[in-house]
């Protein structure tokens, strides 16, 4: 998502806690802010530094808990690919189509969310709303309950497992 707004796909060329080179359809422009929502990484929040072929560069902007959390996983990938290591999860995180959502608090009150991503038990979502840990909610019509607070909001994990048709139904 650039300063407009307006949101479109990238492609990650490189990255390091630091920064991360992408591919993108539209260029930025120096020094303009940029969030990028990365498969198995999440949400990248930095500015436009440089042009690279067909994209641009931009930094990261995190604490250092965030950059620290980054770096492990970006170990971790790297380390998954080399040795072929599956998912280190109970279910492989999807990405969704489309990731606008609501979570229903226990008041019966919906929050627009942003989905980061959902599994067949469970679900990251951004909000600025963060429910007590233990609380139930619904993330659109999957009911499920807050077992942890993220940086920019909370991790749900499902009542149920769901299927992965029901996911797609429900989440694209």
């Amino acid at each position: 998502m650039l300063s407009s707004r307006r949101e479109y796909p990238c492609q990650t060329l490189d990255m390091s806690p630091g920064g991360v080179a992408l591919i993108a359809p539209v260029p930025a422009q120096p020094g303009e802010r940029v969030v990028a929502y990365l498969d198995h990484v999440g949400r990248v929040e930095g500015v436009m530094v440089r042009p690279v072929a067909n994209g641009f560069a931009m930094t990261v902007r995190a604490t250092i808990r965030k950059r620290e959390k980054l770096a492990a996983q970006l170990t971790w990938l790297a380390n998954r690919q080399i040795l072929g290591l599956p998912e280190d999860r109970r279910h492989e995180r999807l990405i969704p189509r489309n990731p606008r959502s609501t979570l229903t608090t226990d008041d019966g009150v919906p929050h627009d969310c942003r989905l980061i991503d959902v599994s067949l038990s469970g679900a990251a979502v951004m909000i600025a709303l963060q429910p007590p840990v233990g609380s139930p909610v619904m993330v659109g019509r999957t009911a499920g309950r807050v077992v942890r607070h993220l940086e920019n909001g909370v991790a749900v994990e499902f009542n149920r497992t769901q299927s992965i048709e029901t996911l797609n139904e429900q989440f694209g």
